[in-house]
């Protein structure tokens, strides 16, 4: 009896143990790798935020592992190569480098954000449907091509000639075809000619803006590619020596100095990408995670660089943060908003 009695209490005191207890697995801290093509950067930090809203926390139930290019993308195979080595359970890929994060493994799950097309890139086979080990997020909407061409020529009314700087292979050309639809009707409906120009690496930005100034364009939207994002700097110099009123996909174009920047909020990007994390560490399969893109963006408007081009900004534009739909604050030289839609 007293051997049945000990029994029984050991099963009965096993029934009450916490489930982390009997399965080990759940309990096991997870590692994350983190591949970045630049260096230690803000976005990390809302990437982690996202993280502990989700319930995983640094250095209590997940490690990450970070590794960073420096702006060194010879040194991205290895980097990627690395955290396979490290078998973490999940790597997050900040743009460009998810090509090396796929090069290096098909099995690990594997995060983006990415600012080009991911069909395009051959990362996944639709958004709805990536059917790889890769998922996540696309962080530019090509689809507002049409709008970019309606608020800068609602921010500069005289634009009659309008240049869309494009970098091809960012886009699928079923893509592509319809956002040049759009975009023709758009400008068609304003009375705006507007034309095609190709730099396909930063060696072709003089000639593609020099071929700008001889078709005497008088305004500039970039389409955007993560090519361009990288050598933004040198972009919005052109733009400025050509004196050419731009408009472009994300704020740190304006605040780099362009004139009017309308797309994606990237921080709400980085946190927005946390579910997918969240989701594959709880089992579900990549392939089983449509990629989305952004639900809300911002317009900032570089108020410095309208009055170095001479332009008076509209109120109409500028005060659309009065009229309830957007949050609107001032940030260095640029005015910034942001909505949801």
């Amino acid at each position: 009896m007293r051997r049945r009695s000990f029994i029984a209490f050991v099963v009965g005191a096993a029934a009450t143990w916490p489930i982390g207890t009997r399965t080990p697995e759940a309990q096991r801290i997870r590692k994350i790798g983190y591949l970045s093509g630049g260096s230690s950067s803000p976005f990390e930090k809302l990437f982690e935020a996202g993280l502990g809203d989700l319930g995983w926390v640094r250095d209590q139930n997940l490690t990450i592992e970070y590794r960073h290019a420096e702006g060194k993308p010879e040194r991205l195979t290895g980097l990627a190569a690395e955290l396979v080595n490290l078998n973490v359970d999940l790597i997050f890929a900040a743009g460009p480098p998810v090509r090396q994060a796929k090069d290096a493994t098909r099995t690990i799950p594997i995060v983006f954000v990415l600012g080009a097309d991911p069909v395009a890139w051959g990362l996944v086979d639709s958004f709805e449907k990536p059917g790889r080990n890769l998922t996540g997020t696309m962080e530019s909407n090509p689809e507002l091509t049409a709008r970019r061409l309606r608020l800068l020529k609602e921010a500069v009314p005289n634009i009659t000639r309008l240049a869309i700087l494009y970098q091809p292979g960012t886009l699928t050309e079923a893509r592509y075809q319809d956002v040049l639809k759009d975009t023709g009707a758009e400008a068609s409906t304003l009375g705006v000619i507007h034309q095609i120009f190709e730099a396909r690496d930063p060696d072709q930005f003089e000639k593609a803006f020099a071929d700008v100034a001889v078709a005497q364009m008088n305004g500039l939207i970039v389409m955007q590619s993560p090519m361009f994002a990288a050598q933004r700097q040198a972009i919005v110099e052109l733009a400025a020596k050509h004196r050419l009123p731009a408009i472009y996909e994300w704020g740190f174009y304006a605040e780099s100095g362009g004139l009017i920047s309308y797309g994606a909020n990237l921080p709400d990007e980085y946190r927005r990408v946390t579910p997918y994390v969240d989701k594959i560490l709880k089992g579900t399969k990549p392939a089983d995670l449509p990629v989305e893109q952004p639900t809300k963006f911002e317009l900032v408007v570089n108020l410095k660089t309208a009055k170095a081009l001479g332009l008076m900004i509209p109120q109409s534009l500028l005060a659309r943060a009065d009229k309830g739909r957007y949050s609107a604050r001032w940030c260095n030289s640029s005015r910034r908003e942001t909505w949801s839609v």
